[in-house]
């Protein structure tokens, strides 16, 4: 078995329905991984848009979501965990960084034009990372290099008002 990262709301390279979205509830989707490699010491999982803000002329990747020291032991995430749209809560020793809106916890899909791509990676770390007090998404990259064991993915499109 790999390491790897699913959810029951949609399927890799699939919709992601609107309850996940801007459109919707904006809640989080939930998300459950499997085989998480030996000497795993913690996980972090960002979520990002390559496409933004234009798929047929990207400029930018935007952030939607950003955890790290997720315990080994977790094996999910629960739907509308760690925002305002759900009561779920992060594992035990979570901490949050900040999104491209410049908070911390998820922010649904909300593409101003076209059909965008949203990948959900999940990272198996060899440590468990410093509190670096809501990091943005190239902080955290920078503190897990040359720590990644693995990386699972998970992708799901999004176009609004479909």
């Amino acid at each position: 078995m790999t390491f790897s990262l699913q959810s029951e709301a949609f399927t890799h390279n699939g919709e992601i329905p609107k309850k996940y979205t801007c459109e919707g509830q904006d809640a989080s989707p939930p998300l459950h991984w499997q085989a998480i490699p030996d000497g795993t010491k913690s996980l972090a999982l960002i979520v990002d848009d390559p496409d933004a803000p234009d798929p047929r002329a990207p400029k930018m990747t935007w952030v939607h979501w950003v955890l790290y020291n997720l315990p080994p032991e977790a094996n999910r995430l629960s739907e509308a965990v760690g925002n305002a749209a759900g009561s779920a809560q992060l594992p035990a020793r979570t901490k949050e960084g900040s999104n491209d809106w410049g908070r911390t916890g998820y922010g649904g899909p909300c593409p101003p034009i076209g059909r965008h791509r949203y990948f959900h990676k999940l990272y198996a770390l060899d440590i468990v990372l410093e509190d670096m007090d809501e990091p943005d998404k190239d902080a955290l990259e920078t503190a897990m290099e040359g720590h990644v064991i693995a990386k699972a993915e998970l992708m799901g499109t999004y176009l609004k008002g479909d």
